[in-house]
C-alpha cells in the first residue's frame, strides 16, 4: 500500500485509541467529586477502576479462548466494542453512582476494552516496518493520554462528574466509527482456525513467558498508581492550604502526571528499536520503583518536590509498558499475535485487581505518604525477569537483535 495510506491508517489507529480509552478512568476521575458529595466510601471508590479492570479481564480471556482478535476484522471488533462501552459508561448518569447497578456498567465497559486496547496494538503492528517498537510506544501514548483526559475534563468541567461521563462516552463513541476509514497492515495475518492448545505459548514459549514476566512486575505498579494518585493530590494540596481550589488543581496534576506517560511512552519506544527491548525496559522499571519509594518523602519536602517526583514517575511507569507488548510481537507466531497480546493484557489486569484494592490497605498501615512503596516490589522483579530473557538465545529475535 502507499506510503500515504500507511501513515493515515496510523494517524486514525492512534487517535481513535486516545478517543475511545478515555472510557477507562473516566468514572475514576470522578471519584474526588463523588466522594465529596457523600457518594462513595473507600471501597466503592476502588471498585469504579477495579470492576473496569475485572471487565477487561473476562472480556480478553474470552477473546483469547475464541481466537476473536486473529480470526475476525480487527476495526469491526474494534466498532462494536467502542459503542457498547460508550452506552454503558453514559448508562451511569441515570443511577446511583454509589449502587451496584453502576458497577456493573463499569464491568461492562471494561469487558469492551478488550476488544480496543489489544486490537488496537495489533492494527499498529500490522504496519511495523523494523520500528515495531516506535508504533506499538505511540499506541501505549495513545492509551496514557486518553486514560489521563477524564482528569482534564474533570478540571475543565469545574468538578461536574456527570459532564466528565458524557464527553468521555461521546469520545468513544465516535472513535467506534473513524476507526473503519483504517486499514490493516500488509504484515497482517487472519487466523484460519483457532486450537485451545494455541494459548500454551503463553507459558511454554519461552522468551514469550519472560517478557510477560517482566510485563506483570510492571503492571504490579502502573494502574494502582494511576487509580489512586488524584485521590492522593487531594489529600495533600488540601493539606497545603491550596482550599477550596484543591480539588481542581489535583485534577490538573493528575491530568499532567498521567500524560507525561504518553511523551514517556514514545521515547522509550524509539529508543528500544536502537538501543533493545530488554535494556529499556529494564531501566524504566528501575526508576518507576524509586519514584515508587521516594513520592512520599518528597512531599514531606513540600508540593513543589512532590510535583517533580510525581512528573518523573509518571513519564517512567507506562514508558516501558509498549516494549512488552512489541516483544510479544516478535517473538509470536504472526498468525497468533492478536491471542497472546490479548492473553498478556488479561493476565496482567488480572494482577490489578489486587494491587487497585489493597492500596488503601497499604494507606492504612504506612499512611498515605508512604501507602504506594510497596507498588516498587513489582518493577525491581520485572528488571529481574527482563535481564534473563536478555540472556536467552530469543532476545537475539528482539529489535533486530538489539534485545
Amino acid at each position: 500500500m502507499p506510503a500515504d495510506r500507511r501513515a493515515l491508517s496510523l494517524a486514525l489507529i492512534i487517535v481513535c485509541q486516545v478517543m475511545a480509552m478515555a472510557l477507562w478512568f473516566s468514572a475514576t476521575a470522578v471519584v474526588p467529586a463523588l466522594k465529596a458529595e457523600g457518594g462513595l466510601d473507600d471501597f466503592t471508590a476502588g471498585l469504579f477502576t477495579s470492576a473496569v479492570q475485572a471487565g477487561f479481564v473476562l472480556g480478553t480471556l474470552c477473546f483469547a479462548l475464541f481466537g476473536i482478535a486473529d480470526r475476525f476484522d480487527p476495526r469491526r471488533i474494534f466498532l462494536v466494542s467502542a459503542e457498547v462501552a460508550a452506552l454503558a459508561n453514559l448508562a451511569i448518569l441515570a443511577l446511583d453512582p454509589a449502587g451496584p447497578a453502576a458497577i456493573a456498567l463499569r464491568l461492562a465497559t471494561g469487558f469492551c476494552m478488550a476488544g480496543i486496547y489489544p486490537i488496537g496494538m495489533k492494527l499498529a503492528a500490522g504496519w511495523a516496518r523494523g520500528n515495531v517498537g516506535l508504533l506499538v510506544g505511540a499506541l501505549v501514548g495513545a492509551l496514557t493520554l486518553g486514560s489521563a483526559s477524564p482528569h482534564l475534563f474533570q478540571f475543565v468541567g469545574g468538578i461536574d462528574w456527570r459532564f466528565t461521563l458524557t464527553i468521555a462516552s461521546i469520545s468513544a463513541a465516535l472513535a467506534g466509527v473513524l476507526i473503519l476509514a483504517a486499514s490493516e497492515g500488509p504484515t497482517a495475518k487472519r487466523a484460519a482456525s483457532f486450537k485451545i492448545g494455541d494459548v500454551k505459548a503463553y507459558w511454554t514459549n519461552r522468551g514469550i513467558r519472560f517478557a510477560n514476566l517482566g510485563y506483570l512486575g510492571h503492571m504490579w505498579e502502573l494502574y494502582a498508581m494511576w487509580a489512586w494518585i488524584g485521590f492522593y493530590f487531594s489529600l495533600e494540596f488540601a493539606r497545603d492550604t491550596v482550599g477550596e481550589d484543591a480539588g481542581s488543581i489535583a485534577a490538573l496534576a493528575t491530568f499532567a502526571v498521567v500524560a507525561s506517560g504518553a511523551f514517556g511512552a514514545v521515547i522509550a519506544g524509539w529508543a528500544a528499536d536502537r538501543v533493545g527491548r530488554t535494556a529499556v525496559t529494564s531501566a524504566c522499571m528501575a526508576a518507576s520503583g524509586l519514584c515508587a519509594l521516594g513520592i512520599g518523602f518528597a512531599a514531606e519536602l513540600g508540593p513543589w518536590w512532590l510535583a517533580v517526583v510525581a512528573l518523573v514517575w509518571g513519564l517512567t511507569i507506562v514508558s516501558d509498558s509498549a516494549q512488552f507488548s512489541a516483544s510479544v510481537t516478535e517473538l509470536a507466531e504472526p498468525d497468533r499475535i492478536g491471542t497472546m497480546l490479548t492473553l498478556q493484557t488479561c493476565v496482567g489486569f488480572l494482577l490489578t485487581l489486587a494491587t487497585i484494592q489493597v492500596v488503601p490497605w497499604f494507606a492504612e498501615q504506612l499512611g498515605w505518604r508512604h501507602a504506594f512503596a510497596p507498588l516498587a516490589i513489582g518493577p525491581f522483579l520485572g528488571v529481574l525477569a527482563m535481564l534473563h530473557l536478555r540472556r536467552l538465545p530469543e532476545a537475539l529475535k528482539l529489535a533486530g537483535g538489539r534485545r
